[in-house]
């Protein structure tokens, strides 16, 4: 009876709609009372909206493809505070809207660890958004009228955690700082900040030459914030020697 699954559909009732015809068969099977059949549905129907509450937070956060964490390989790092990691992909630092600094060299992996951390937030019910830092510069800077500017830095507060990955591996002008810094400054206290960068926070005036806002900027990253260090040679640059 399609005319049952598009009204369906329209009460949003999304896992009746597509499964209709074998949920009232079982009922039938089952001689379930009135009563039985709609805590069933509700039970089912409230299964099916966190499925696809996942699916679309996922969507929305950009992670893209990446290697889960029970295949780090932490014996490589000289240093990786795994306790601390672990304790990391619980996400707490998440709701009580704290700072995470991944920092390192390159090669680590640090932005796996930040996308298994992002996913693991999306999978207890937080918003997560992932750009790299030449990515957000550029989206920001393309942007003609302050109307449109403002909406992606509204995009860019939204989330319950951004993700910033490689802050380190270009420098910025001044005008592409100030955009950082107001992205940085709308999620103070507002919102979690995971970035990952190569360099430690006293040489950041090597992304930011002559910044102005770099000062302020560190101060409300830090503000909150716990700090992951990574030490060792490139994974990568090992696993491309011995292929």
């Amino acid at each position: 009876m399609p005319h049952i699954s598009e009204d369906l559909k329209a009460l949003r009732l999304h896992y009746l709609s597509e499964h209709f015809e074998d949920f009232v068969a079982g009922c039938d099977k089952d001689k379930r009372t009135t009563k039985s059949v709609i805590e069933r549905l509700v039970e089912l129907e409230l299964v099916e909206k966190g499925r696809r509450s996942i699916e679309t937070r996922l969507k929305e956060a950009k992670l893209g493809r990446f290697k889960r964490m029970h295949e780090f390989d932490w014996s490589w790092p000289k240093k990786a505070e795994r306790s601390k990691v672990e304790a990391l992909l619980k996400g707490d630092f998440v709701t009580a809207k704290r700072n995470l600094i991944l920092a390192g060299a390159q090669g680590l992996g640090k932005t796996m660890i930040a996308k298994n951390i992002g996913h693991e937030a999306v999978m207890r019910g937080k918003s997560v958004l992932f750009t790299t830092a030449s990515d957000l510069v550029m989206t920001l800077q393309t942007k003609d009228t302050q109307v449109d500017l403002n909406r992606y830095l509204r995009r860019y507060a939204k989330p319950d955690l951004l993700i910033i990955d490689e802050l380190g591996y270009l420098s910025y002008d001044c005008k592409a700082a100030d955009l950082i810094f107001e992205v940085v400054n709308r999620r103070y206290e507002q919102g979690s900040i995971l970035m990952t960068t190569n360099l430690a926070f006293k040489d950041w005036n090597q992304i930011f030459p002559a910044a102005a806002c770099l000062t302020a900027m560190i101060d409300r990253i830090t503000h909150h914030v716990d700090v992951v260090v990574l030490e060792g040679s490139s994974y990568r640059r090992m696993e491309s020697r011995q292929s």
